[in-house]
């Protein structure tokens, strides 16, 4: 795969990662980089990069709809209360990823959450208190960081809350994915769109 940007026959430009397979396309059109504050989705986003650990993203992305059937769509007032038999449930489920350690991690965060909200905060205020500043945009694969010291900070401080497979490297995927940064390359298609979304968002209060 080339690191540089892909042009189709019809001159439309994207980042090489999203044009391999439809869903990549899809993906990388519709939902990739465009920044939310909204709880579940920020949940979701959050736990599908702890099960990518160690797989390809195209694996969970195939498999996002049973994880959202799987686990009530991801509201964390229901996963939090999963138990001993919930688990075994999930681990015979062949649809999602049969992954004891990611499965428990599921459940402990939506507890964690729950935490967070009866304390007043919220996780979108969490996540956005580690906006890096403005950077200039990449304009290659090889420009993408793996990790950043904002990624670093946001791994730490959600260990601290209790969260697990939340590692920095985690960390900033979901960042990329959530639009917390716009990892677009430069002249993508889908990079303008998200500095607009991000320049009309209001941004959540950061913890306390």
């Amino acid at each position: 795969m080339s690191s540089h940007l892909h042009i189709d026959d019809h001159d439309v430009a994207r980042c090489p990662w999203g044009v391999s397979t439809p869903d990549y396309v899809a993906y990388h059109d519709d939902e990739w980089g465009e920044p939310t504050t909204d709880e579940r989705a920020l949940f979701e986003k959050l736990c599908l990069e702890g099960f990518q650990s160690g797989l390809s993203w195209i694996t969970i992305l195939r498999k996002r709809e049973a994880f959202r059937d799987a686990f009530h769509g991801f509201d964390a007032t229901i996963v939090a209360g999963f138990g001993p038999d919930d688990v075994d449930r999930l681990l015979s489920n062949a649809a999602i990823v049969r992954h004891r350690g990611k499965i428990e991690a599921t459940i402990n965060n939506a507890a964690r959450m729950l935490e967070l909200w009866d304390g007043g905060e919220t996780l979108a205020g969490l996540i956005w208190s580690h906006e890096p500043v403005d950077r200039p945009g990449p304009r290659s694969l090889s420009d993408v960081p793996a990790t950043t010291p904002e990624s670093t900070a946001l791994s730490k401080e959600l260990k601290k809350r209790g969260f697990r497979f939340v590692g920095p490297t985690t960390a900033y995927a979901g960042m990329q994915a959530m639009g917390i940064v716009n990892d677009h390359l430069v002249g993508c298609v889908s990079r303008p769109k998200c500095l607009a979304l991000r320049a009309g968002l209001t941004k959540p209060s950061p913890p306390h």
